[in-house]
C-alpha cells in the first residue's frame, strides 16, 4: 500500500460535476477521495472504470486514471485491465441498474473469480439518467414512468446475491454519511479480493420515496454492535436479509483466507502481464506465415 501524503485537493479534477444539487453521488465522490487521502494512493496508482449512469460520471471528477465503458460493462473491462497491471488499484463504479440490471451476467462471474478489485455501486433504487424508470432495487409497488400503478417485481437483494455467489467482502455504506462511507472504501480497497461496496445513494428527483430522511430514520451500523462478527457467514446472510423500519450498513462479511484470482496465475507471479513479452516474435510469426504459403 502506498504511503505517501495525499490531499483532497491534489484529487481535484478540473472537470465541474454536473449532477443535480443534492445528488447522492457527491457524497460518494467526496467518499472516494476520502478512502484516498486515508491509504496515501496518489493519482497514478488508481485506475476507476463506469459503466453509463449518473454516478458513472465519477471518472471524470477525480484526478486519476479512468475509463468510462459500455452499459453494464465496466466489470470484465476491469478484471481485464486488473489481469494486465495487478499492480495498481482498479475501482469499479457504476450504478444498481448497470451493475444489477444489464451487467448482472458479468457480476457473478467476478464474484466467484476473486480478483483484487474494489466495486462501488450506487444504489439509488432508480434509473435517474434515464428520467426515473423503475430499476432492479426498486421496492415492490414503486410508482415510476415505466410502472405507474406500481412494480409488481420484487427487488434484488445485492447483499445476499453477494453473499450467495462467493463474494470475499460485502458492504453497505450510505452516501449521507460520506466518512462512514470513506471508512468502509478504504477498507475494501485493502482487502485481498474483489470487494463489494453497495451504497445507499438517494436521487432527489425521481426517487421522492427513498430520500436521506427515508434512509437516516432506518439504517444502523453495524461496526456499533460488539456481537456482531463479519467474519461469520451465516450471521451476515441473517442481516441480509433485515429490511423495514431497521437497514444495516457496513462491512456484512469477510473472508481473508481465499486467495485472489491474480495469485493462482502463476505468469503473475514474476511480474505484471504488460511487463512480459508477448509470444510470438516477429520472426517466429513470420515462420509461421511461411509454413502456410
Amino acid at each position: 500500500m502506498a504511503t505517501a501524503t495525499v490531499t483532497m485537493k491534489e484529487l481535484q479534477s478540473p472537470v465541474e460535476p454536473t449532477w443535480c444539487p443534492g445528488c447522492g453521488d457527491y457524497g460518494i465522490l467526496n467518499a472516494v477521495k476520502r478512502a484516498m487521502v486515508q491509504l496515501g494512493l496518489r493519482p497514478h496508482e488508481v485506475f476507476f472504470v463506469s459503466g453509463i449512469g449518473c454516478g458513472s460520471k465519477l471518472p471524470d471528477y477525480i484526478r486519476a486514471n479512468g475509463f468510462n465503458s459500455l452499459h453494464g460493462r465496466p466489470v470484465p473491462i476491469a478484471q481485464g485491465f486488473k489481469l494486465a497491471h495487478h499492480d495498481m488499484k482498479v475501482i469499479i463504479v457504476d450504478g444498481d441498474g448497470d451493475n444489477y440490471g444489464i451487467g448482472g451476467n458479468h457480476w457473478l462471474h467476478i464474484m466467484r473469480r476473486n480478483p483484487d478489485i474494489t466495486h462501488i455501486v450506487q444504489n439509488n433504487m432508480v434509473y435517474g439518467l434515464t428520467k426515473g424508470q423503475y430499476a432492479p432495487t426498486s421496492m415492490k409497488g414503486y410508482v415510476s414512468t415505466t410502472s405507474p400503478e406500481g412494480t409488481i417485481e420484487w427487488p434484488v437483494n445485492p447483499i445476499a446475491i453477494a453473499l450467495a455467489a462467493g463474494a470475499t467482502f460485502v458492504a453497505r455504506g450510505f452516501s449521507g454519511d460520506p466518512k462512514h462511507l470513506a471508512d468502509l472504501i478504504a477498507k475494501g480497497i485493502q482487502h485481498k479480493g474483489y470487494a463489494l461496496i453497495d451504497v445507499f445513494q438517494p436521487c432527489v428527483i425521481f426517487n421522492r420515496i427513498n430520500t436521506y430522511d427515508w434512509f437516516r430514520e432506518r439504517i444502523y451500523k453495524l461496526d456499533e454492535d460488539p456481537t456482531y462478527d463479519p467474519r461469520d457467514r451465516d450471521a451476515a446472510w441473517e442481516k441480509a436479509h433485515e429490511w423495514g423500519d431497521r437497514i444495516p450498513v457496513g462491512v456484512f462479511y469477510i473472508n481473508e483466507d481465499a486467495p485472489t484470482l491474480e495469485e493462482q496465475i502463476p505468469a503473475l507471479a514474476e511480474k505484471p502481464l504488460y511487463q512480459h513479452e508477448i509470444p510470438p516474435k516477429a520472426e517466429e510469426l513470420e515462420a509461421l506465415k511461411r509454413a502456410f504459403m
